[in-house]
């Protein structure tokens, strides 16, 4: 069964947040590019721990050398993945490069439980060595996830990148005029609950959410986004606008 491009996401404000789906291709190039990072960080560790016995320092050192390398050369490759997206919210810096990010299979950033558990099972996906089990788990699954995605409940997606909106500690003006009045009751109550709930979301989560309700705002409105301006904002002002018709 062919796999979804886009992976939709019921939030408690009603809104379906859309992921777009990471494919086998694009995951491939942020692996790539990562590889190449570890590849780096081991010919530092081989250097460190050779260089002596190349130079002639010490017979025993090529023993500690080689225990050396192959305790860390695990950790480098499999440690490298799990840390990156525990500390980094779910991306590497291969991910970050392409564009991609893991993140649950409800739209939530992912733990580090999560990280560490997607890639424990890095060492069977990418079984006979090239990936092998990974790819066609991603081509068979429905959320083109691999085994350890399976076992963590995590998906790949496209990582939009969104700016920062800059919010008054109030609300918007009052003066501005956007029609909020045609909006109904129901509308404005969802887009008072998320202003109510934003600063208890996750940064990644609420910048989501607040892009596509405003969205779905902008076309009740009919408002251009270049006249709305920033997604909180605009969120702020016309749940202002809505308010101020009572009082006069």
């Amino acid at each position: 069964m062919p796999a979804p491009e886009k992976l939709t996401i019921d939030t408690p404000e009603q809104i379906a947040l859309e992921f777009p789906l990471a494919s086998a291709g694009s995951r491939f190039l942020a692996v790539a590019i990562d590889l190449l990072i570890q590849t780096a960080a081991f010919a530092v560790l081989v250097f460190l721990a050779f260089g002596p016995l190349l130079l002639g320092i010490g017979g025993s050192t090529q023993v500690w050398g080689v225990a050396f390398l192959i305790i860390v050369g695990f950790v480098i490759y499999y440690g490298y993945f799990a840390a990156f997206e525990a500390l980094w919210n779910g991306q590497t810096p291969g991910k970050r490069v392409v564009g991609l990010r893991v993140i649950s299979a409800t739209g939530r950033p992912i733990g580090a439980f999560d990280a560490i558990l997607r890639n424990l099972l890095r060492i069977v996906d990418q079984l006979p060595g090239i990936y092998a089990v990974g790819v066609l788990a991603v081509f068979l699954t429905e959320r083109n996830q691999r085994l350890g995605d399976l076992a963590a409940g995590t998906v790949v997606v496209h990582d939009r990148p969104v700016e920062k909106p800059i919010v008054a500690a109030g609300t918007g003006p009052a003066t501005t005029r956007y029609g909020a009045a045609r909006l109904t009751p129901e509308e404005i109550a969802l887009v008072e609950t998320y202003l109510g709930r934003r600063h208890s979301l996750d940064e990644y989560f609420r910048l989501q959410t607040a892009r596509q309700l405003a969205a779905r705002m902008r076309d009740r409105l009919g408002v251009s986004p270049d006249a709305a301006g920033e997604d909180e904002q605009f969120l702020s002002d016309i749940a202002a606008e809505y308010r101020a018709r009572s009082f006069r």
